[in-house]
This record gives C-alpha cells, sequence and structure tokens, in this order.
C-alpha cells in the first residue's frame, strides 16, 4: 500500500491541479521532416519529434557531434550539455582513467545510459569517496559510430528502470550498408604537452540482400600533461628558497639541501649517521621520484591510449520482422601519480633488518616516491534480438544483452613498506569486474478511441542479472603483511633475543656500518648496531604499512563476488487527446533479490495554447537500488581528511570492518521528480525553457572519514583503531581514516534549461546558425546530514560545482568554407576546507572561447584547423591561505573541479568519406 500511494499522490496533485502541463522537447539541429531518424527516448511506442515529445529533450546528429573537438564521448557531451559535466581527477584511483560525470547536478549511476535504446552496462569502477558513482563508462563508445545521441533531461524510471532518476542518454549508432570514412586528428596544449592522436573510422557493408553491417573503429593516444609547481608544504617543502621551507624541521631541511644534520636522530633514533648519508643522497634522487614530469608530484590529464570498436547490423526477414544486433570491443590502458612520498612520512622510515642493520626505503628511491598508478580497461558487450510491427498497430521487440567491463590495476616506483629491505617496487593489486546479462521484451499496441490519434499501449518485462567481482590478487606482496607489520618482528627486545636491558650496542670490531646506502652491519652474537632496547622510538620497533603502498592488493579476506537478479514489468499509455493536447502515463514494478520491490509512475503532458507556444509538464517517481559494485568494493588508498596525506580506507557497509564502525545494511533510493516549461516557435527562432525539481530520499553517499590513531589519548579516534585491530584489519596501525558508503541524506536537485535555435540565412549563399543552451542547477540538503557528513562535506556538496552554465555556438558557412564559433562559460563557486568557522575559497566564473575552420576540398576531403580555449583561459588558482592547504602537494587549480584547467588546445584534422 505504501508504494501504491506513493505512486498515486503525485500524479493525483497533478492531474487536479494543472491537467495542461507538459514538458519541453529541445530539437537542435532537428528538423521536423526528419522524424523518420528520430527515435525518441522519452517515449515507449510510437516515435516522435522532439518538438511534439512530452518532456524535454536534446537530439544531436552526426555533424554536431564531429564539429566538437574532442575524441572521448564524455567532453563532447560536456561541450555540448550545459547540465552534463565531466571532471578530470588526476589523482583518484580508477576515476582517473573512468571519469565520473554527472547530468543535472547528479552523479551518473542517477543518468541511464543506452545504445539503441538498450541499457548500457556499468563500468567496474566504483568512485572512492563522494557519491560513490558507478555508472556506463561512455568514453568506450566511439564517437565516430554514433548517428545521433538523444538526451532526456527528465526523469524516466518509470519507463527504463532504475538509475533513470536524472535522464536517459541514447546512443543511436549508424545503420549504413554503403559507404567509408576516415578521420585523422591531432593536437597539442599551448603548454606543449598532452599530444593527441586519434584515427577513427567507419564502413558501411550490406548483409545479403536486406541488410547491413556498420563497422567503427577508433585507435586514440594521448599524452599527459603538467600543471604543477614543485612540492612545498609546511611537513617538507623540496625549495628551499619558499618561505614555506623555514617552517621544515631542521632534520627535513637537511634531506633538501643534501647536509647531514645532527639533530637526525630526532626522526631516527639510534640511526644518525646512517640517516645523514641518506640526507647526501637525497637531493640527486629527487628529479627521478616520479616517473613523469618536472615535479615530484605532476597534476594533469594521465597518459592514455585506447582501440574501440563497434558494430551494428541488421537484417530485414518477410512480414516485417527484423534481425539485429550490434556489440563492442574496447581495451585502454592509462598511468598517473599518486600522492608523493617523502622522508619520513609514515612510509619512508628506517626499521632494522633480521641481521639488526639499518634499512630505509630512500635507499630504493634516493629522493622519495610517488606511485604510479595504471590501469587497464577491457569493455566487452554484445546484443541481439528480433522486432517487428503489423498494419494493425502491434509491434514487438525480443531481445538479449550482456556486457562486461573489467579493469587489471598496476602500481610502480612503489613499495609494500611491511617487507622492508626485500619489497618489490612493482605489483599487481587485482582485477575489479562488472558484469550484465538481460532479457528484455518489449511490445506495443494501437487503438483507435476516437482520439486525435490512436492511444498506444506500451508494455513489457525485463530480467537482469548483476555480478561484481572484487578478483583475489595473485601477487602476494601486494597485499600481505611482511615482517614489519609488527612491532619488533625478529625478536631483538622481545622473545629469544632478549636484549631489554642492553643500550647502544655496537657493531663487532667497530666496522661502519654506514660506509654505503647498500651497507649491512657485520654482526657478531647478540651485540647489534645502535640498539636501545629502552627507546621506544629505535627502529625495532617501527610499524609501517601493509601492502603495495598507494593501492593494496585485494587480499583473500577483501575479494568477493556480490550477486543479485532483477524483475520488472511495465506498462505506458499515450495518445493525442485532441489536436492540443497530449498525454502520457506510465508505471513499472520492479523486484530486486536483494532490495525488494518499488512500483514507481509518471504523468506528462503537452498543451498547444497556439500554434507557436505550448506548454508541458511531467511528474513521477523513481527508484535506485544500489549496485553490487557500490555494495561491495573496497579501497585503502591516500587522501586528504585533514589537509595532510594519510592512508584512508573504504570497506563495505555490510562487512565485518564498516560493521564495526557503525556502518548499517544500505537501502535503496527513492525520488519525486517535476518538469515544467514551454515552447515558443517563430519563422526562425526556437526557444524552450524548462524548469525541474528532483527530490531523493536515502541518498546513497560516502560518510566523512573518521580519524584513526592507535594513541590511546586520540578518543573516538582511538576507538575507530580498536575496531579495525577487531575486524582483522592488517596494518591497522599505519591507517589514518576510514570510511564507508551509507544512505546519508535526503536531497533536493532544482533548476532551468533554456535551449534556443535561430538560423540565419543572408541570401546571398551564406548562412548562420545560432544555437544557445543554458542550465543553472542548485543541490541542497533537505535533512539532517551532520551524523555522516561534517561541515567541510555539506558544504561542498552544495557549492562545490558552479551553478550556472551555458555555451553559445555560432556555425557560418560561404559555400565549401565554415566557420565554427563557440562560447562556453562556467559560473562562480565555492570550496570549503575543515576548520572553525570553515575556511572557504570563492572561485569566480570562467569563459572559454573555440574556434575551428574547415574547407570542402572536393566531394571526398575535407580540411580542418581549430583551437579549444583559443585565449589560454584559466579558473582561479588555489589560494592556499583560503583552502587551509587542503589543495595542497604542488597542485595549482583544484583538480577535481568541472571546470576545465588544462588551458588551450590547438588541432588539425583531415577528413575523408567515399
Amino acid at each position: 500500500m505504501r508504494k501504491l500511494t506513493r505512486f498515486i499522490m503525485p500524479i493525483s496533485v497533478l492531474a487536479l491541479a494543472i491537467p495542461g502541463l507538459a514538458t519541453v522537447a529541445s530539437a537542435q539541429g532537428a528538423q521536423e521532416d526528419a522524424i523518420e531518424e528520430i527515435v525518441v527516448s522519452g517515449l515507449r511506442g510510437k516515435p516522435r519529434s522532439s518538438v511534439d515529445s512530452a518532456v524535454p529533450i536534446d537530439t544531436f546528429d552526426a555533424s554536431a557531434i564531429s564539429a566538437v573537438s574532442h575524441t572521448d564521448l564524455q567532453d563532447v557531451l560536456q561541450t555540448l550539455i550545459p547540465s552534463y559535466n565531466v571532471g578530470r581527477q588526476p589523482i583518484s584511483d580508477g576515476a582517473s582513467f573512468i571519469r565520473p560525470a554527472e547530468l543535472r547536478g547528479l552523479p551518473s549511476h542517477h543518468t541511464l545510459v543506452l545504445v539503441n535504446g538498450k541499457r548500457r552496462h556499468r563500468a567496474a569502477l566504483v568512485q572512492i569517496g563522494g557519491s560513490g558513482t558507478q555508472g556506463p563508462d561512455v568514453a568506450t563508445i566511439p564517437s565516430v559510430a554514433i548517428q545521433t545521441i538523444e538526451v532526456l533531461r527528465d526523469g524516466a524510471s518509470s519507463q527504463y528502470g532504475s538509475d533513470a532518476i536524472a535522464g536517459v542518454i541514447n546512443f543511436n549508432l549508424k545503420n549504413n550498408s554503403e559507404g567509408f570514412s576516415l578521420v585523422l586528428d591531432s593536437g597539442t596544449t599551448y603548454e606543449g604537452d598532452g599530444d593527441t592522436y586519434s584515427l577513427a573510422g567507419n564502413v558501411g557493408l550490406p548483409l545479403g540482400e536486406n541488410g547491413f553491417i556498420s563497422l567503427s573503429a577508433e585507435a586514440y593516444k594521448s599524452d599527459f600533461t603538467e600543471r604543477a609547481e614543485q612540492y612545498c608544504e609546511p611537513w617538507f617543502c623540496l625549495t628551499p628558497s619558499n618561505p614555506i621551507f623555514n617552517d621544515n624541521s631542521e632534520l627535513r631541511q637537511g634531506f633538501i639541501t643534501g647536509t647531514p644534520t645532527p639533530t637526525a636522530a630526532g626522526l631516527f633514533p639510534g640511526a644518525a649517521a646512517f640517516t645523514g648519508v641518506l640526507q647526501q643522497a637525497f637531493p640527486g634522487g629527487v628529479p627521478n621520484a616520479s616517473v613523469a614530469g618536472s615535479v615530484v608530484q605532476p597534476w594533469g590529464q594521465p597518459n592514455l591510449e585506447s582501440i574501440r570498436t563497434f558494430y551494428n547490423a541488421g537484417y530485414e526477414l518477410s512480414n516485417g520482422m527484423e534481425l539485429y544486433s550490434f556489440g563492442n570491443y574496447s581495451q585502454s590502458k592509462g598511468d598517473g601519480s599518486f600522492f608523493y612520498r617523502y622522508a619520513g612520512n609514515g612510509t619512508i622510515e628506517t626499521l632494522r633488518n633480521a641481521d639488526g642493520s639499518f634499512y630505509n626505503p630512500l635507499q630504493k628511491f634516493a629522493g622519495g616516491f610517488t606511485p604510479r598508478f595504471e590501469g587497464e580497461v577491457q569493455d566487452i558487450s554484445v546484443a541481439g534480438g528480433i522486432k517487428g510491427a503489423n498494419d494493425g498497430g502491434f509491434a514487438y521487440d525480443a531481445s538479449v544483452r550482456y556486457g562486461s567491463n573489467e579493469i587489471d590495476y598496476r602500481l610502480f616506483n612503489t613499495i609494500n613498506p611491511s617487507y622492508g629491505v626485500d619489497s618489490p617496487t612493482d605489483f599487481k593489486p587485482g582485477i575489479l569486474q562488472n558484469e550484465e546479462l538481460q532479457f528484455q521484451l518489449d511490445l506495443s499496441n494501437e487503438f483507435d478511441i476516437g482520439t486525435a490519434s490512436p492511444l498506444v499501449l506500451a508494455y513489457g518485462t525485463s530480467y537482469m542479472d548483476e555480478t561484481y567481482n572484487v578478483k583475489q590478487s595473485s601477487d602476494v606482496a601486494s597485499y600481505a603483511a611482511g615482517p614489519h607489520a609488527l612491532a619488533d618482528p625478529y625478536g631483538f627486545c622481545t622473545g629469544e633475543a632478549d636484549f631489554a636491558n642492553r643500550t647502544a650496542t655496537t657493531v663487532a670490531g667497530g666496522g661502519d656500518f654506514t660506509s654505503s646506502l647498500g651497507g649491512v652491519a657485520a654482526v657478531a652474537g647478540d651485540q647489534i648496531a645502535n640498539l636501545d632496547c629502552t627507546d621506544p622510538n629505535d627502529p625495532v620497533y617501527r610499524v609501517v604499512g601493509v601492502g603495495s603502498n598507494g593501492f593494496p592488493g585485494y587480499s583473500p579476506a577483501f575479494s568477493e563476488k556480490y550477486n543479485r537478479d532483477s524483475y520488472a514489468f511495465y506498462g505506458d499509455l499515450s495518445t493525442d487527446v485532441n489536436d492540443r493536447l497530449f498525454l502520457q502515463a506510465a508505471v513499472r514494478y520492479e523486484d530486486y533479490s536483494d532490495f525488494g520491490d518499488e512500483l514507481v509512475g509518471k504523468l506528462a503532458g503537452r498543451f498547444l495554447i497556439t500554434d507557436q507556444f505550448a506548454v508541458r509538464g511531467s511528474i513521477g517517481t523513481g527508484f535506485r537500488a544500489p549496485t553490487p559494485g557500490q555494495q561491495g568494493t573496497t579501497n585503502v588508498s591516500t587522501r586528504l581528511p585533514n589537509g595532510l596525506p594519510v592512508a584512508t580506507g573504504l570497506f563495505p557497509a555490510t562487512g565485518s570492518v564498516a560493521q564495526a564502525l557503525g556502518a548499517t545494511p544500505l537501502r535503496a533510493e527513492t525520488s519525486t521528480s517535476y518538469t515544467v516549461g514551454f515552447t515558443a516557435e517563430t519563422d526562425n527562432l526556437t526557444i524552450t525553457v524548462d524548469f525541474y525539481q528532483i527530490e531523493i530520499d536515502d541518498r546513497f553517499s560516502a560518510i566523512s572519514t573518521l580519524d584513526v590513531s592507535p594513541d590511546p589519548t586520540a578518543g573516538s579516534a582511538y576507538q575507530n583503531f580498536l575496531a579495525l585491530q577487531a575486524a582483522g584489519v592488517a596494518g591497522a596501525e599505519t591507517i589514518g581514516g576510514v570510511f564507508y558508503f551509507t544512505n546519508a541524506f535526503d536531497s533536493r536537485t532544482r533548476g532551468v534549461d533554456v535551449v534556443a535555435s535561430y538560423p540565419l540565412d543572408w541570401g546571398n549563399g551564406q548562412e548562420t546558425n545560432f544555437q544557445f543552451a543554458y542550465n543553472y542547477n542548485k543541490n541542497k540538503l533537505t535533512s539532517d546530514a551532520s551524523a555522516f557528513l561534517n561541515t567541510e562535506d555539506q558544504f561542498d556538496f552544495e557549492n562545490a560545482n558552479p551553478n550556472t552554465r551555458w555555451n553559445v555556438t555560432a556555425n557560418h558557412a560561404i559555400g565549401d568554407f565554415s566557420v565554427m564559433a563557440r562560447g562556453r562559460y562556467f559560473g562562480e563557486s565555492a570550496n570549503s576546507n575543515r576548520g572553525t568557522p570553515l575556511f572557504v575559497q570563492e572561485f569566480g566564473s570562467t569563459f572559454f572561447v573555440d574556434l575551428e575552420a574547415s574547407y570542402q576540398l572536393n566531394d571526398n576531403w575535407r580540411l580542418t584547423v581549430g583551437g579549444r580555449n583559443i585565449f589560454d583561459t584559466f579558473p582561479d588558482k588555489v589560494d592556499r591561505v583560503a583552502s587551509n592547504n587542503d589543495q595542497c602537494c604542488g597542485r595549482t587549480y583544484v583538480s577535481g573541479s568541472l571546470v576545465p584547467w588544462q588551458g588551450g588546445y590547438f588541432y588539425g584534422r583531415v577528413s575523408m568519406a567515399f
């Protein structure tokens, strides 16, 4: 009854209050006579043009897509759609390569992605922290394979199921049976880095007499960029000329200057001379601390190379039947940096070897080290089915699809600290895989009931099986605890070798154990170099981290396969009641093996007030079950919960670790969305305006990081440490923070979209097409989130992203010559950092200008040159004082910002088509 009430009440309110409301549909570049080329994602049943639909839709054809100078579809969508955003996250584990996106301010798991109208499988990556998003990797779809993109900016859970709370993006593949096209594109940034090369092609071939197969492929390579300055922080500064350097201790200053300091014993007690040698060698090792870049911690886009392929095929049978199939294979590899590890940071510490001599990771990496993270992503999908229709208005589509996305990680230029001198420097932490198998049956009937158009009843059912697999690493050293995960592992001061009463012993014969960095002290009997068992700071007691530092491998304890299945039934009614009123209603029932069932619904309508002016509106409820990946992911990585890099662990909400910290089982999110707007058309001008509100209850999110400390006086941080110990977490002493996913709060998203187009014919063979798109979006917490989010995270949820975005594009054609100019605007934003009161930095607006010129040499060849951000504009830099150092470690711009911060880029393109 609760579910039925939730569905009926909002629909009843709309039906009683404003029966004529309807949503705006925007059609950029669409013509009314091209309806046969547009399959509107907002409707089940009979296709309609964007202008006639009851929900706001953007439609982009192949020419609009190719006019964007990006190859990655994520960047293409961000350029074309102001309400779609994707950021560059250079130090964010797998999110550096599979970038999470947003539509209408909501994370990618709230947007359903379709290919040819069929659900696209999710990527294996679950974003660590924040919204914990897990959505499809749109970048695996080569843009050369796309015929049109339809973006439904309206909740559609009742029609398409879980994930469609913010909207739906449908990629329609090319269906050509002839022709060949090839595009070669190359460019570089104004800084002279980030060189990019791509070669993309499509060929259409006949399949017998009645079929086609369209093949598309893309090879892509981009080099890393560096937008950083040398690492200089109050805790460790590599630039002596920087005033911050003076805040460092004399011992750490000695590393930078290469001068042994008498205070070396302050950091490495009992090993002053040994440390002095390390200090002398340190400056020479700094240039090699990072495997890429001119500074120890580069910030920018990662190296990336990929091969992406897609096919689309169809064959017409008799009686209006058609067999179809499509699918893809893509493989990509990228690598980027993690946080720099400096001397004495808890990882680079002096230890005692099994023979009692000293060891320090600086013997492997003289100038410290910056772990390098690599991800190899393999994406496979195949779908097929049979569809058809008869003259009586009956249509059917039976299909099956399979999709798999797998990430194979590598971590190098790092160590397993607990292995000590025996640690390797190259690791394979393990593999993540997401798999989906779905069977779907879609049916529709048309009934003549005396309305202006037949009543269309669309209905269907689906079954989906989902699996998320955290595969145990075959590289034991990536996760295993070495001897130095425990204090005094060799029993020098405890156990059989009892030296508890010995102090400051020396090497037999007076040997110089610091004669070389690799030198090992000669040990005779029970004499150990400078051992003082009464000193709790002696290296013999030092405990360091477990696993490959930066990203520990998946151990047996945290490797598991998560499965679930679900089934759904839906029904959709739509009709033109008369020449002015169109109405649509939809209902969907879903049942998940892990989250129970839910009934959701939607009502939409369009009312034509005059031949040029219409109002539209929709109201609907939604439902999203957390994915198996969101339930099962685990991770230990370096984060900055208090402005200082520390090892931070994410653990599954249902696992023993998170349960010990107070986690509760996850629940499904539910939503209610509203849209109301209007559209106006004159002879040339078309303008649409849509206001929307999306309310989400029990919203899925990571909690703010909980501090962890082995210090008994640390209060709650110590209690968290005890909880980790009790749950059997290896190396709990070295973890500085922990968090988990939960249903943290309720939220409200409000905004407005404006889309306008104006074609101008100059009457002399020249024409200009103007297009304008605007979005204002605001997120707000509507429940008390303080139990899960600290004040910083609450502020950033509402203010970190620009509320306003718009772009304006002009395409001017003069015969075979054309020019495109585009302006892109990102509004103001603010970012906070912990403090009392909060430290807040305000960021101003940013405006980018793109310019492109093309010349059609003949029927087959086209040359293009252009620039993206031609004035080399950057967003505001980080203010270290205002940010309270939360944006630390050499970054000059907010690295996770949705505002591009790579600077200007120029390119050339050669296209041929036959």
